[in-house]
């Protein structure tokens, strides 16, 4: 007990937040001491926060790394504006706990409804593919890249 009290409380010490709303809209904060794995938060809850769940290396506003620049291009191009991000710089246990949870060993990582999609390499293939306009229309967003081939064709 006293172990996950200590956690608890570096937790708290740490003032670390994330950032959830649109990217370019009102902002709220949450204090990331509440996804301290450390303290018993168990990831599957906080993949399932949003639709979109990006955890970064930076806010959206300013990446910290350019694959997490390149993974919040990918979305903005899409018109994913609305996802939760988490700043792992903010917190080394959170950065850690997401990578034991997804057995993925870099960041970024990108969850859809819960279900982790991968990191930047994977997101940009799937993009360039178009398999990432398919996954986003089964979360019920249309991705604004359609809306732009619509235009260009009736041209």
């Amino acid at each position: 007990m006293n172990t996950l009290f200590r956690s608890a409380v570096r937790c708290l010490r740490a003032g670390a937040v994330c950032r959830t709303g649109r990217v370019d809209g009102p902002v709220s904060y949450a204090p990331a001491r509440l996804l301290c794995v450390a303290a018993g938060q168990d990831f599957a809850d906080i993949v399932k926060k949003d639709k979109v769940v990006v955890f970064m290396k930076g806010t959206p506003a300013q990446p910290m790394c350019g694959f997490s620049n390149a993974v919040v291009q990918i979305l903005r191009m899409h018109g994913v504006d609305e996802y939760t991000s988490y700043n792992v710089l903010d917190d080394q246990d959170l950065r850690q706990g997401v990578k034991t949870f997804s057995n993925w060993p870099t960041i970024p990582q990108v969850f859809f409804n819960g279900e982790f999609v991968g990191g930047c390499d994977i997101l940009l293939q799937m993009h360039q593919n178009g398999d990432l306009v398919e996954e986003l229309n089964k979360l019920g967003i249309r991705s604004a890249l359609l809306g732009e081939e619509k235009d260009g064709k009736s041209k």
